[in-house]
């Protein structure tokens, strides 16, 4: 099986900072495309930032200038570093990662359990 583990969501004032990340682990055989998503209270889930297997990356308006997404493949692990926090970036965020499992596999995608931040003073 895959497990997505992420870690370092929380409280922050506004023009803080935060730095999230996702560490994949289990039967992997290839890790292709790392993504983050957001859902807004009472909104749908949308696309914050997405990196590929050789570091392009690609991410939202709303958050271009003030986010950076970021991976290790050595430790099979995606980060997010958000800066310049805004109440509106308040959100579960949840990470997703396109992976094959052995080499005969076809891709999938597996997603990780979430983690709450919130921007408030």
């Amino acid at each position: 099986q895959v497990q997505l583990v992420e870690s370092g969501g929380g409280l922050v004032q506004p023009g803080g900072s935060l730095r999230l990340s996702c560490a994949a682990s289990g039967t992997i055989f290839s890790i292709y495309d790392m993504g983050w998503y957001r859902q807004p209270p009472g909104k749908q889930r949308e696309l914050v930032a997405i990196i590929t297997k050789n570091g392009t990356t690609n991410s939202a308006n709303s958050v271009k200038g003030r986010f950076t997404i970021s991976r290790d493949n050595a430790k099979n692990t995606v980060y997010l570093q958000m800066n310049s926090l805004k109440p509106e970036d308040t959100a579960v965020y949840y990470c997703k990662v396109n992976l094959q499992r052995t080499l005969n596999s076809g891709l999938q995608n597996f997603w990780g359990q979430g983690t709450q931040v919130t921007v408030s003073s």
